[in-house]
């Protein structure tokens, strides 16, 4: 007689919700334009659980935020003010296959990595009740989900954790590999790095804050709600006249350059600061940092930038011809020829290093920028 055959039970699981354990409906795109990138997103006919997809598994971060405001009915004001555990809950479920709208629990169906994951956040009753409304107008908008496959993420070594002493050491020193693979696995690692953005020494505020917005970038892949809770704290620094804000403001230029999909609605909040004569010369530090990979993001600051070219301060003018270039503000040339001329030094931070440059390299720079000789 012949061995009785094993059967297998197909290794997957239907698509839950976390919170209720009931059937949710795909993803549909939305793409609302307050928010055109954002990622799709469904909602749990039972208990109201919304949902953010993240097709390859590696943004998070963004599908955290997409997620919280998709909640909130695209309300990011609302958004910015809750708190975790006290107004929502929280959930990942990975394994999400796409094209078969179910949970592959190995992360592998028929021999090929499943990336695809679910971010869900379920609100509290009383802030349901405000936008249930509005989050069902825009699903029943909603088109069906088109997607595509991107490469698979590389997978990260486990790191040893490293002491406040030797995050110190390591800032001083401007290596920096350590501390942003530390921080991925250790929450420690990103309050010893406050502390430094407040150091006396303004090279190790501007290092540490090179290395927050590195390791809050790293963060957003496997720790989203950690990476946005942190940054948001970024800015209570604003509120505390006790306190030295200027490396967080560094730190907030650094994390939004280096996450733009997750960050972006929030750096506007900088932008007030620009009104205190004190904070001018960091502020605008933090929007040229941004302005290197997302110039966009600093469009409506465009009417200031003439009033900024005529500041007093070295640093404030010289920023702010850093600026012009990255808007492309061509009706600024005649200011920025007569800077080009401008011989005052101002210290710039550039590979982990203090050096002096003069305003009239920035005024050239930024003439380049817009092709004026």
């Amino acid at each position: 007689m012949g061995k009785t055959p094993i059967i297998r039970e197909p290794n997957w699981e239907p698509a839950l919700c976390p919170f209720c354990r009931s059937p949710i409906p795909r993803p549909r795109e939305i793409n609302p334009p307050e928010r055109p990138s954002l990622m799709p997103v469904g909602q749990c006919p039972r208990c109201g659980a919304v949902y953010a997809l993240d097709v390859t598994g590696r943004n998070l971060g963004a599908a955290f935020v997409d997620a919280l405001v998709f909640a909130c009915d695209l309300d990011w004001d609302l958004a910015w003010s809750l708190s975790p555990e006290e107004d929502y809950r929280q959930e990942i479920v990975e394994g999400y296959h796409v094209e078969g709208h179910f949970i592959a629990p190995d992360k592998v169906w028929e021999g090929r990595r499943v990336r695809g994951a679910l971010f869900f956040v379920l609100l509290a009753q009383d802030l349901q009740e405000v936008t249930q409304e509005g989050r069902q107008r825009h699903l029943e908008q909603a088109r069906p989900l088109e997607w595509s496959l991107k490469p698979e993420p590389e997978l990260q070594a486990p790191t040893a954790p490293l002491t406040k002493r030797e995050v110190e050491q390591l800032v001083a020193e401007f290596r920096l590999d350590p501390v942003v693979a530390a921080a991925r696995q250790d929450k420690k690692i990103t309050r010893y790095l406050q502390r430094l953005l407040c150091a006396g020494e303004e090279l190790i505020r501007l290092r540490a804050a090179e290395a927050m917005g590195r390791a809050l970038a790293a963060l957003l892949e496997n720790q989203p709600a950690t990476a946005v809770a942190v940054f948001q704290g970024l800015f209570n620094h604003f509120r505390d006249s006790s306190a030295s804000p200027w490396g967080c403001i560094d730190a907030i230029g650094e994390a939004t350059a280096r996450a733009p999909d997750t960050f972006a609605r929030y750096f506007p909040r900088l932008f007030p600061l620009l009104d205190d004569p004190t904070l001018q010369e960091t502020v605008l530090r933090a929007l040229c940092r941004v302005g290197e990979s997302k110039p966009e993001l600093l469009r409506s600051l465009a009417p200031r930038v003439p009033d900024l070219l005529l500041n007093p301060r070295a640093g404030v003018r010289a920023y702010a011809a850093c600026l012009a270039g990255q808007l492309g503000l061509k009706a600024t040339a005649p200011q920025l020829e007569t800077l080009a001329q401008d011989p005052e030094e101002v210290a710039y931070y550039e590979h982990g290093e203090l050096n002096t440059r003069r305003v009239a390299d920035f005024a050239n720079e930024a003439l380049a920028r817009l092709a004026i000789p």
